[in-house]
């Protein structure tokens, strides 16, 4: 496949990303940059994607909103509504699919690159039935949402490594009613790099995504 540019934003506020994943989405489209991961933190918000019913899962109104400086904001992503804020990676893979127009199997090419990064951190992960986004047994560790665009995804995965789990007490997380949340520190029980945990991923996602390209052609 064409190089695979890894880019990291740093921290960003949700609706500026939204904006620079379009711009970008629409680059690739007219073939003025290659495929990319890229990689940011998001300043705190709960985002809405376009499952029926996501705006119910808010729990904390305005003024516990403000209280903890959350955003909310109405994504076009596919899924429930979610948290991002810092120590969770986002990453949002803007890469041409024009060569595989299968999105399933682009979805399950996402879970499996975090499987393995987790893998890599002694955490045996795994999809569950009926699920989105990647396990630990019932506790919930990323969110997966995509979207895609003539054939160019955009938005991606929110990996959690040490977020303030506190702010996932304001919503249900992704509409869930079985099971929670957790992180890496959570479930390694000391913190863990955030860097380390990025370059695991782009390793994981350049080895996936380039198998899959193969066994396609």
């Amino acid at each position: 496949m064409p190089e695979l540019e890894i880019i990291d934003w740093g921290r960003t506020r949700y609706n500026e990303a939204f904006e620079k994943q379009k711009a970008r989405v629409g680059q690739r489209k007219a073939g003025e940059c290659s495929d990319a991961l890229i990689f940011t933190e998001h300043e705190p918000v709960y985002t809405m994607g376009l499952r029926k019913g996501a705006d119910a899962h808010l729990i904390w109104k305005e003024a516990a909103l403000a209280e903890q400086g959350i955003e909310v904001f109405k994504s076009n992503r596919g899924g429930d509504i979610t948290y991002h804020g810092p120590g969770q990676i986002v990453g949002y893979p803007i890469i041409s699919l024009q060569d595989r127009k299968d999105l399933h199997a682009y979805l399950r090419d996402i879970e499996e690159v975090v499987i393995r990064t987790l893998s890599r951190f002694g955490l045996q992960s795994a999809r569950r039935e009926g699920k989105t986004g990647i396990w630990l047994e019932t506790r919930k560790i990323c969110a997966i949402g995509v979207a895609v665009r003539s054939w160019v995804t955009y938005h991606g995965f929110a990996l959690n490594v040490d977020p303030d789990m506190n702010h996932f007490n304001g919503i249900v997380p992704c509409g869930i009613t079985d099971g929670t949340v957790t992180s890496l520190s959570n479930e390694l029980g000391y913190s863990i790099n955030i860097d380390e945990v990025k370059a695991a991923l782009a390793v994981e996602f350049k080895e996936v995504l380039a198998n899959t390209t193969v066994n396609h052609d």
